[in-house]
């Protein structure tokens, strides 16, 4: 079974999948470098404020200084350029992955699951072969070119998107969404919409859409994989992500979603399509390597096991937020805030209420009012300058939070001193409040 299974892997097959995606994600890429940029993204995530949220335990990654964080997405642009292009690919692929997560880690105000797929899939294409054809790097003599890889070169975004769709639809069979109570907020918001800002505020329509939802991101992966319904898959791939990209406006990931199915089409059909002139190829029966097959098997088990690790923690992730980031778990909830931060002098004991305009921009005090791992790190930058001026202060925080339009309710605990408690990585924080039930 195991040697079946590594030949179907290892089997060299047409590469064009692989050369258009490159030239497809390179492209996409760039678009989000310099999109970033133009669109003031960078502005308001690095350049305004005084400090970033950063993974916990990395707080020392902080942005460049002045314009620096520009000149950082500039780079960015041209390595994923290079990328399309297939010029020095190895090292523009690495530029760009290795720049990208630096970001992905440095900010958590404007995180989404989005931003996690990239860094996997520019990670992936770090390692795989798609500069060896109708590349500058192959026309140029840079690398040896090549019309095949080993099949498991596109099954492994087949695998990788099966993954975020299956979690993502299983995420959304909860009551909430079922009830489209998060898209009936949002949509509220879009009554202003062109041509469709109406149909958005009727409740059948977010059903619809709700319901759709978990059904589209279930069965989108075998309809694409089934040669009968791969085209009606592909039909609803290019509507669901349009409509998402309209309607939401998510930047580069419906694109990029809709790219990856050329992974589902056979070899042939991409290369008689897009490189009429590349020379035909016929497979080549080959074993995939054991040491690719176990490293393949670790990252996909843990791909499969990260989504899961919120059942091990207390209280309703949606909730509590730990467990939430690399799970796949997209759009969700909506949670609106009321966040208030109070210093007390251990000396005095004088309480006083800080002003959060001072530390925050508006993007990160909306974040910080309902994430608790955001509340401690704000409560843990507070002692750092406060003490450093030579005061031990404690900090309380008195959070209520309304999910998905629930009555709003006390998310910390306003007795602790979050200055002095540890984060907790793998478990849950006493010090979040936690309800079975949010009415």
């Amino acid at each position: 079974m195991l040697t079946s299974i590594r030949t179907f892997f290892g089997t060299e097959v047409d590469n064009s999948p692989l050369v258009f995606f490159r030239m497809v994600f390179g492209f996409l890429a760039a678009a989000e470098s310099f999109g970033a940029i133009l669109t003031g993204w960078v502005d308001k995530a690095f350049i305004k404020p005084d400090f970033t949220f950063t993974v916990i335990g990395l707080e020392w990654l902080q942005p460049l200084d002045g314009n620096g964080m520009i000149y950082y997405f500039i780079v960015m642009g041209i390595a994923a350029l290079c990328i399309m292009l297939g010029l020095f690919y190895r090292t523009s692929t690495f530029v760009f992955f290795s720049m990208w997560a630096v970001v992905y880690i440095m900010q958590k105000s404007h995180y989404n699951n989005h931003y996690y797929l990239l860094v996997l899939l520019s990670a992936a294409m770090m390692l795989l072969p798609a500069h060896k054809s109708h590349s500058l790097d192959a026309k140029w003599g840079l690398t040896i070119s090549k019309e095949t890889c080993a099949r498991i070169c596109h099954w492994f975004f087949i695998l990788q998107i099966l993954i975020v769709y299956v979690y993502a639809s299983i995420h959304k069979m909860h009551w909430d969404w079922l009830e489209a109570r998060p898209l009936e907020i949002w949509f509220n918001q879009k009554s202003n919409y062109w041509l469709i800002g109406s149909l958005l505020q009727e409740r059948w329509f977010q059903y619809i859409i709700a319901w759709g939802g978990v059904l589209y991101d279930g069965m989108i992966v075998f309809l694409l994989l089934y040669p009968k319904t791969r085209k009606l898959g592909f039909a609803l791939s290019i509507f669901f992500n349009l409509f998402n990209s309209f309607v939401f406006r998510i930047g580069i990931f419906p694109y990029l979603m809709i790219g990856l199915t050329v992974f589902f089409f056979p070899p042939e059909t991409i290369r008689n399509i897009f490189f009429k002139k590349k020379p035909k190829t016929y497979p080549i029966r080959k074993k995939l390597s054991l040491g690719w097959a176990y490293v393949l098997s670790i990252y996909f088990l843990i791909q499969i096991a990260l989504p899961l690790r919120h059942h091990f923690i207390d209280g309703d992730v949606s909730w509590t937020e730990e467990g939430h980031r690399l799970s796949w778990r997209m759009m969700l909830r909506v949670k609106s805030g009321y966040t208030q931060v109070f210093v007390e002098d251990k000396a005095t004991k004088e309480r006083k209420r800080i002003n959060l305009n001072k530390y925050l921009t508006r993007d990160q005090e909306s974040s910080v009012s309902v994430q608790p791992d955001m509340i401690w790190q704000l409560a843990q930058h507070l002692k750092k300058e406060l003490e450093a001026q030579g005061k031990e202060i404690a900090v309380f925080v008195d959070a209520s939070v309304s999910l998905n339009g629930h009555k709003r309710k006390a998310l910390i605990d306003k007795n602790v001193d979050l200055a002095r408690v540890p984060w907790d990585t793998f478990g849950h924080s006493d010090w979040i409040l936690t309800y079975d039930t949010y009415d």
